[in-house]
């Protein structure tokens, strides 16, 4: 059965709003249109009393002039009169001329070049020469260090470096500097680090500040500026020179709490060196209000890293609490590392223990590994 939502027009009769008062059709005709008439005169006259209060409409604006000309992006064109001020330019970074984007892109390591390299075309080609250089030093480090199947040759290691050097690469040049350092080359080392340092490469400046300090004559104030401008860029060897410098006051003013300001971020940063610095600073209270807890926790992480001397200070320590059998592991492993005054006092406390507990400390020691860290 259909059933219908909305009434058909045939259900009621027309004028459902007049009042049906058994008068003729004739009548409701009349009396229909004299209504309509009345509301069309009052609305005429509430139209009329409107109008005259209306704020009269601008005339429209002329027609844009036959100069005019095109203006937007290349999808979406518009017209702007002759007039109008130019759009702003677009930032095409794919106009950038080779030789800015190479200095740009002179430290960048392969990662970030192989992403930098899929930007555009033009990037693509402009970084090439780079891309050559990454490969020049992967080579290197593997002639260097002997490995990836390639024996250790010092000679096509330089090379390699100086071929990557040449094609831009600031971490070829550090590697081709820190060879001809190594031979006692230290005025070419000085020329590619400086390069490097120039380019904005971090470890070129630091390596140019450590050489200025290291030459005969010394030369710290450049030292100083060099190792500030790597330190403020987060490379942490540098914080932990910049730190060395402010402590002994070399090249500036002695400041121990500057230094010890750098020590801490060097180690924060998981330098090893730094890390025992920052323990001796709050041992003596040098830069740091003294805190013993603060100290014994950096000495650990710097022992736990392997590093000799913190090792035998921190087995020291355990000694004194009562520790034996840790101890006795530290101080073993700082033997082993060379520190000779920590092998009396391994003897010592070994002659304490029972046979099971040197064996177990033998065994400790046997099986330590270093953590992580950065030398």
């Amino acid at each position: 059965m259909k059933q219908r939502t909305w009434p058909h027009r045939t259900d009621n009769p027309r004028f459902t709003a007049l009042p049906f008062d058994g008068s003729s059709v004739d009548d409701l005709a009349a009396k229909f249109a004299r209504r309509r008439h009345h509301q069309t005169d009052r609305s005429a006259s509430a139209s009329t009393s409107a109008s005259s209060r209306r704020v009269p409409k601008p005339p429209p604006p002329p027609p844009p002039p036959s100069s005019s000309r095109l203006r937007g992006p290349a999808s979406r064109w518009t017209l702007a009169p002759a007039g109008s001020p130019k759009p702003a330019p677009s930032r095409d970074f794919a106009g950038l001329p080779y030789d800015v984007l190479a200095r740009i892109a002179a430290s960048f390591t392969q990662s970030n070049l192989r992403a930098a390299s899929l930007v555009c075309r033009s990037w693509n080609e402009a970084l090439r020469p780079l891309r050559e250089a990454m490969l020049l030093l992967h080579w290197g480090k593997r002639f260097k260090h002997g490995r990836g199947g390639a024996g250790a040759n010092s000679e096509k290691a330089l090379d390699s470096f100086l071929k990557g050097a040449a094609r831009g690469s600031t971490l070829a040049m550090v590697d081709a500097g820190l060879m001809y350092w190594e031979m006692g080359k230290k005025e070419a080392a000085i020329e590619l680090y400086t390069k490097a340092a120039s380019l904005g490469d971090p470890a070129g400046q630091c390596n140019l500040g450590i050489a200025y300090l290291q030459v005969e004559p010394a030369k710290p104030q450049e030292a100083i500026k060099w190792l500030q401008l790597a330190s403020a860029a987060g490379h942490i060897r540098a914080q932990y020179q910049l730190a060395l410098c402010l402590h002994r006051g070399s090249g500036l003013d002695t400041n121990l709490v500057e230094a010890a300001r750098w020590y801490l971020k060097a180690a924060e940063g998981g330098y090893v060196r730094a890390m025992y610095n920052v323990a001796l600073c709050y041992s003596f209270g040098e830069g740091f209000h003294r805190n013993r807890r603060q100290a014994r926790s950096w000495m650990k992480r710097a022992a736990d890293r392997g590093h000799s001397k913190a090792q035998f200070e921190h087995g020291l320590s355990l000694f004194s609490e009562g520790e034996m059998l840790k101890a006795v592991v530290y101080l073993e492993l700082a033997t082993r590392a060379g520190e000779r005054a920590a092998a009396h006092l391994k003897h010592v406390i070994l002659q304490q223990l029972s046979a099971p507990s040197r064996d177990r400390v033998m065994l400790l020691a046997d099986n330590w590994r270093a953590l992580p860290s950065s030398r």
